[in-house]
């Protein structure tokens, strides 16, 4: 199959969260380290998931279980920046991409409810 861009933005947004539990986890911060590590890596996963889906609604679904991680995984990485745990820099590093798949999937989200009303004619 080729790789969509959805599914390429998240690749590579999951390696970046991988890459940044491991430095929280040197930083002691392991809680919030495997909270972020989950949801983050948990978006890529679930938009994989939805290229095999059984039917219309089970990709629908598959995507919003990727959007819900989004906003989980943007959550932590407030959290961290609220607590000043991270730096502006970081935090915009990672909020910037996980913003924009967030931004693809309601769009991917919306045009799949689309289709799946429409009746043939």
């Amino acid at each position: 199959m080729k790789p969509d861009k959805l599914s390429a933005l998240s690749l590579e947004f999951g390696i970046e969260i991988l890459r940044f539990s491991h430095w929280l986890e040197q930083q002691n911060e392991r809680v919030v380290s495997y909270q972020i590590c989950k949801s983050g890596t948990s978006i890529g996963a679930n938009i994989r998931e939805a290229h095999y889906a059984q039917s219309k609604p089970d990709f629908i679904s598959k995507l919003q279980i990727a959007l819900k991680e989004t906003h989980e995984t943007y959550y932590w990485l407030e959290l961290l920046q609220g607590a000043e745990l991270i730096s502006r820099d970081t935090f915009s590093r990672l909020s910037v991409p996980c913003n924009s798949i967030r931004m693809m999937l309601i769009a991917s989200i919306n045009t799949a409810k689309t289709q799946a009303s429409e009746k043939p004619e």
